[in-house]
């Protein structure tokens, strides 16, 4: 969606950004008459959310791990349906935490779901509960075998939603014929992994990754580099 970044209270009069607080809401007197001031309204889809996983981690003390898992998913899913990647009028990184978070949901989907779960896939669904909020996800050496289709599933869905951001980016933006070729190119191998649904290698999953980071820093600051490095991986995928 567009807005108008910088609001005023028609109440009080005080000033802030929606791009900050992602409400219309004054902060200083919480009333809900506010205008916004710029004369244009600029891309922004993304808000200021937060991964809260405090109180799953706390209820994997004293509570079954079915519980936790459950507690777990639910925050995840609640953060990435807020997340967006356009701030400002700004195209943003996949950042770490977003995917950890989608990889959790899965994997806590997984373990809530599951009566009996191995040892390596609990020490995997605790590492993510760990580290998610700071963008810590377990290496693919250490994402047990068992789990892979599940790391596929999350970056999959993760890399469906990026592209379909940069594309609408790309939209109000001056990119050269190169850009969009790859984003074009990109986005037949994001459909192809969203149709494997659970069976994306977890390999090509990586990569698919990678070029979608590679291609942003080409868009957001047109680093020749990046867009090689991202043809040259999407070549080498399938």
């Amino acid at each position: 969606m567009k807005v108008r970044g910088t609001r005023e209270c028609q109440d009080c009069g005080a000033q802030w950004s929606y791009y900050e607080t992602g409400s219309v809401t004054c902060p200083e007197c919480e009333s809900m008459r506010s205008v916004g001031l710029e004369a244009s309204r600029v891309q922004h889809t993304d808000s200021p959310e937060t991964l809260e996983l405090a109180e799953a981690r706390e209820a994997t003390d004293d509570r079954p791990l079915r519980e936790a898992a459950d507690l777990a998913g639910d925050a995840a899913r609640e953060y990435v349906r807020k997340r967006g990647f356009i701030n400002g009028g700004e195209l943003r990184p996949l950042d770490d935490t977003y995917l950890a978070a989608q990889e959790l949901r899965h994997v806590a989907d997984v373990v809530g779901r599951t009566f009996e779960t191995t040892d390596d896939e609990e020490i995997y669904f605790f590492s993510l509960l760990r580290g998610a909020d700071e963008g810590e996800r377990p290496a693919t050496a250490d994402v047990p075998e068992s789990m892979h289709d599940v790391r596929g599933l999350a970056y999959a869905e993760a890399l469906d939603e990026y592209h379909g951001e940069m594309r609408e980016w790309v939209r109000e933006h001056d990119v050269g014929r190169d850009g969009r070729t790859t984003l074009e190119t990109l986005g037949e191998h994001v459909r192809r992994a969203r149709a494997l649904e659970a069976g994306l290698d977890i390999d090509a999953a990586d990569g698919l990754v990678s070029a979608a980071r590679d291609l942003s820093r080409y868009l957001r600051d047109g680093d020749e580099d990046a867009l090689v490095s991202t043809r040259d991986t999407l070549s080498r995928l399938w």
